[in-house]
Order: structure tokens, then C-alpha cells, then sequence
């Protein structure tokens, strides 16, 4: 049984339907996904994580990471010349890829550095001030209801 059901879930929320689409992209993306480069995910706050990737034999020229529409791309492209080597064997890939990853509403890249052939880029979850939850005000007694005086209703 592959497929999931997610009907229950929308019979409550309303506005959700991109959610679904999204559910059905990651599962066919985990399915088709190759495994290079390795990378963990760790949550290092309530709002902040890090993604780790191992990228060894790419320098910072190498890699580029964009940002765009709730879509992280990581893509490396080797710039190394092969002329004059001659490998044995080689256990170290250096060939070139490209990771999407989807990001939740708010997520903003905070930072990024490649140190001892890891990548570490920093994702902060900034939720505008306009959009965070309030608390609503409740007024004691019966509203006011305005009156409409005699020669206003005639205008």
C-alpha cells in the first residue's frame, strides 16, 4: 500500500490543498532520490536548524546554494583538471550533484561555511510580526449599536 490518505486531515483545515501537493512531491522525490552527497538535518533550536552536507574535494567556489520559492538548491560543480593523474583508486567522488530541499513558509537561510569538507548551512524560521499569534481583547457588557438619527434615514 503506497498510497496515503489525507482526507481526514482536510475535513478541519481549510487552505491546505498546496500541503497535499507538496506530500506527494516529497514522496516521489524520496523515491527517485540518489544518495550523493550524505547530509544530516539537525534541529539546533525551537526555530533553527542545520543542514550538514559532506562535500569533500569541493572547494567554496565549487558550491552554490539558492533560494527561491520555499525551494533550498545546493548544487557542486568540480573545478579540478584530471590532466597528469592517474588514480589507482578512487574512493572520494568528486562529481557534480544537486540536492533540492523544500522549505516551510518563513524559512530564511541564515548562513553558510564549508569547513574540513562539510557544509553547514544555517535555516532560522523569521515569522513576521504581523503574522504571529495575538491575543484578542474581550469587552465586558452588551455592543453598542449605533443609532441612526430620523433625518438620516431620509438622505
Amino acid at each position: 500500500m503506497n498510497a496515503l490518505d489525507f482526507s481526514p486531515l482536510f475535513r478541519t483545515a481549510i487552505g491546505f490543498d498546496r500541503m497535499a501537493r507538496q506530500l506527494e512531491t516529497a514522496r516521489g522525490t524520496a523515491e527517485a532520490s540518489q544518495s550523493y552527497p550524505p547530509y544530516n538535518i539537525e534541529k539546533t533550536g525551537e526555530d533553527s536548524y542545520v543542514l550538514t552536507m559532506a562535500v569533500a574535494g569541493f572547494g567554496p567556489d565549487d558550491v552554490e546554494i539558492t533560494a527561491k520559492d520555499n525551494t533550498l538548491t545546493i548544487a557542486g560543480r568540480t573545478q579540478q583538471s584530471e590532466e597528469g593523474r592517474a588514480f589507482l583508486y578512487r574512493g572520494i567522488a568528486a562529481r557534480a550533484f544537486e540536492r533540492r530541499f523544500v522549505l516551510a513558509d518563513h524559512m530564511v537561510v541564515d548562513g553558510a561555511n564549508l569547513e574540513h569538507g562539510l557544509l553547514n548551512v544555517s535555516l532560522k524560521r523569521v515569522v513576521p510580526e504581523s503574522l504571529k499569534a495575538r491575543r484578542i481583547q474581550v469587552q465586558n457588557g452588551r455592543p453598542q449599536l449605533q443609532q441612526v438619527q430620523p433625518e438620516q434615514q431620509a438622505a
